[in-house]
């Protein structure tokens, strides 16, 4: 299991990651959260401020902006959960998925 801050927020998601698996993320993503149609990227979003947990937000066109609900490391990847379920993987460039845990 993996620690988010604000674990309260994030249902089950800390239980889908192991830093004990080798995998990336969005591999154990996939596997663990299968039943939920597992990790399906979507493309439009545009991630602001990724690195500052206090000024991140996902900003979809249309959308109002959603703001961080919680995150986690593992290894030098970044897991961020925003409102409405929407959850990136952010690799150290900056390069990242979005996809929907709810």
């Amino acid at each position: 299991m993996l620690y988010f801050t604000h674990s309260n927020r994030v249902g089950y998601l800390p239980g889908y990651f192991s830093p004990h698996d080798p995998r990336p993320a969005r591999d154990q993503l996939h596997e663990n959260y299968a039943h939920g149609g597992g990790v399906r990227p979507f493309a439009g979003f545009t991630l602001h401020n990724w690195e500052s947990p206090e000024n991140a937000y996902l900003n979809y066109p249309g959308d109002p902006a959603m703001r961080e609900v919680s995150r986690a490391t593992l290894r030098d990847e970044t897991i961020i959960v925003f409102q409405a379920s929407w959850v990136a993987i952010v690799q150290p460039s900056g390069e990242h998925i979005i996809t929907r845990c709810d």
